[in-house]
């Protein structure tokens, strides 16, 4: 990893190709930003209450079966291709690029996972711990287009009791999780900048860039964007650890095509 440091916010590169990453031929190619499944390392295992940011890719007529879940917010955001998501709530739906699904597993609950159509699915799968044991498992599902994140950060999940997050199955505004934690996502064009203020002193930001190019086990090409000066391509992701409330991360894309990447508030 890498690391720059610009007034008060210091940023530490996780290159993509650093990341963990599996193949298993006819199903699943994936890569863990932190310790999953036979990838395991001690300097990774979670940053705050971000467990699980991994990124997949399943081909049709396979996925994940049937399996159990308890004690962690779990969240599916979805890049292109079809996922079908079944559980033993009684949800059955099938998800497509922009949608968002969220399940809040509580005391416990099992569910499936499966590529639906003739086209590989390619989402990221993000778990994180929740603020409290013992919920009650929940269901959730957003939708936001890519003109709704077009060189802005779009706020899409985010705390239960945050301002503007509705608790019902479906509706309009972020994905509920009952964690903190934030997620912004945007799709920035070729020259454009965001820019993201931290909202609290002594605060922990995690940028993740998507591989939209395709899938990629060398060394990061595709998008480019800088964070505070620092390159990131996709694959790549950056730790970010900011001093005061308030401090700025200035975000632009520098490279010859569109970027879509994540920006991760953490506690």
């Amino acid at each position: 990893m890498s690391s720059s440091t610009s007034s008060n916010i210091k940023v530490v590169v996780r290159p993509s190709v650093e990341r963990g990453h599996a193949e298993h031929p006819g199903f699943l190619k994936t890569f863990h930003t932190w310790s999953f499944a036979s990838y395991q390392d001690p300097k990774f295992m979670q940053f705050e209450s971000l467990r699980v940011l991994n990124e997949d890719r399943v081909t049709p007529n396979e996925g994940f079966g049937t399996h159990p879940h308890k004690e962690f917010e779990i969240f599916s955001y979805i890049v292109s291709g079809q996922l079908q998501h079944r559980d033993s709530m009684g949800n059955v739906e099938v998800m497509k690029r922009g949608d968002i699904q969220s399940t809040s597993a509580g005391t416990g609950i099992a569910h499936s996972e499966m590529t639906h159509g003739n086209r590989e699915v390619h989402f990221l799968q993000i778990w994180a711990k929740p603020s409290q044991r013992g919920l009650t498992p929940t269901y959730y599902t957003r939708h936001f287009t890519d003109a709704e994140k077009r060189d802005t950060l779009l706020r899409v999940v985010a705390p239960v009791g945050s301002a503007g997050v509705n608790v019902q199955r479906e509706a309009s505004g972020p994905t509920p999780v009952n964690s903190p934690v934030t997620v912004w996502a945007t799709i920035l064009s070729r020259g454009k900048g965001v820019t993201h203020r931290v909202p609290k002193p002594s605060a922990k930001v995690y940028v993740h860039v998507i591989q939209t190019s395709g899938y990629n086990t060398g060394p990061a090409t595709g998008a480019t964007i800088e964070v505070n000066g620092t390159q990131l391509r996709e694959g790549d992701g950056a730790f970010v650890y900011a001093i005061n409330a308030g401090d700025e991360l200035v975000i632009n894309n520098v490279g010859a095509k569109d970027a879509e990447f994540l920006v991760f508030d953490v506690e």
